[in-house]
């Protein structure tokens, strides 16, 4: 009698995928830090809406119950915390996201998200295409140059100064590395939030007379000046 034959195994797919995350970095007292989230979703209601996040717990000395206590806040918030990163792994229990290392940093200040992403690029990038609502062109390295528009809900991360010939309606975070000299412009300013080294303005913010012209922005010391661009 002849033996069955063995099925053939399938083999398990493993794929590589990046994605670009707001990482917290909680300060103490926590509930001053919770404020400042708080005012930052009164300002944009939907900024975090299905955004990962990782909170960085580095910069303070939390128990377990803190943590835990620091999660379940962040959860009434509607902020869903993938990773925990900078805290011992024996302050987490079995029910709390995982421990993750590795993250590079892209340099946004403590009390805003910063920007996670792992990827090398050349020193510039030009874009002939518009960045469609949803795209995330992330570029740590140098100026990213878009010769069409930038859609709601999309964002351009760059390490350097962020050039858009059209209309800039999504998130633009430019000096992301440390560089406060960047600048961002834009031939038609609509944008839902602009970023320079961890400063940051969110539409509300925008003066309404620059709204639909073209404009730059730039830091003046710790502040972001938006003007008109001539």
């Amino acid at each position: 009698m002849e033996a069955a034959a063995r099925p053939q195994r399938q083999l398990v797919r493993l794929r590589g995928r990046s994605y670009v995350a707001f990482v917290f970095v909680p300060t103490v007292p926590i509930v001053d830090w919770l404020q400042e989230i708080d005012a930052t979703i009164a300002r944009s209601p939907g900024f975090f809406s299905g955004r990962p996040v990782v909170v960085d717990l580095s910069s303070v000395d939390l128990s377990q119950s803190g943590i835990t206590h620091l999660l379940g806040s962040l959860q009434e918030r509607s902020i869903r915390v993938l990773g925990i990163e900078g805290v011992e792994e024996g302050r987490l229990t079995p029910n709390m996201p995982p421990l993750l290392t590795g993250g590079r940093s892209c340099g946004l200040e403590p009390s805003a998200p910063k920007k996670v992403e792992v990827t090398k690029q050349p020193s510039s990038l030009l874009l002939e295409t518009p960045v469609r609502s949803g795209q995330t062109v992330i570029f740590p390295d140098g100026d990213v140059t878009i010769l069409g528009s930038v859609g709601s809900g999309a964002e351009v991360v760059a390490g350097g100064s962020i050039h858009v010939y059209g209309a800039l309606r999504g998130r633009a975070m430019a000096g992301v590395n440390g560089h406060s000299s960047a600048r961002i412009y834009c031939q038609k300013i609509e944008a839902e939030l602009l970023a320079i080294d961890g400063f940051y303005q969110t539409a509300d913010d925008i003066d309404a007379a620059l709204r639909g012209k073209p404009a730059q922005a730039w830091l003046q010391g710790n502040t972001m000046r938006i003007t008109a661009l001539n």
